[in-house]
């Protein structure tokens, strides 16, 4: 699995994203709405196990790439999630803390995004944060995302959920080509 857009390179976590990745989730900075940082071994298992789920279900956390530069600079993908008591496919998102507020979060959901719709039979996903990360839900919203539910989780903290379903993702798509031609249009006059 590859995945490319303008800015970044989604692919496969391997061994060899070790270090980058733990410069992302033990820091306590980006991991402060999640229960703990972590450690060595929790990175490790974090990679073996986005490993695992490429295995059974053909996607989960991809190691997000700057083109400009090779290096790994979060993660993002799908995986399936409890989110208040179902099981849900939803997209999550991880970036080191200087290459936030630059749009790669926003630019790499999206492209999971449409990846999931192109290539999974899954009409709805889903994103979810504990209500205090304001980033995280501004990046389910920038995907085209809406509030769909809010429940109190089992740290008795409130957690937001938001969703898109295929069709609002069809829509918008349409509406985004039809604008694209409109420009080249107004272009050409």
């Amino acid at each position: 699995m590859h995945i490319e857009t303008e800015r970044l390179s989604l692919r496969e976590m391997n061994e060899s994203d070790f270090e980058a990745l733990y410069a992302v989730l033990a820091d306590s900075d980006i991991m402060e709405h999640y229960p703990y940082t972590f450690d060595e071994k929790r990175v490790m298992n974090w990679i073996e196990k986005n490993r695992e789920r490429y295995k059974i279900f053909g996607f989960g956390l991809w190691a997000v790439i700057l083109k400009a530069t090779g290096e790994m600079i979060g993660d993002c993908g799908l995986t399936m999630q409890l989110i208040n008591g179902q099981i849900k496919p939803e997209i999550g998102y991880h970036i080191r803390k200087d290459c936030q507020r630059q749009g790669y979060a926003s630019e790499a959901a999206k492209a999971s995004r449409d990846w999931v719709f192109k290539n999974t039979p899954f009409n709805r996903i889903y994103s979810y944060m504990k209500y205090t990360n304001v980033g995280s839900y501004a990046t389910a919203l920038s995907i085209g995302m809406h509030q769909v539910d809010e429940f109190i989780d089992k740290e008795n903290e409130i957690t937001k959920v938001y969703a898109i379903t295929r069709e609002e993702w069809e829509k918008e798509a349409i509406r985004t080509k039809e604008g694209t031609i409109s420009r080249e249009r107004n272009l050409l006059k």
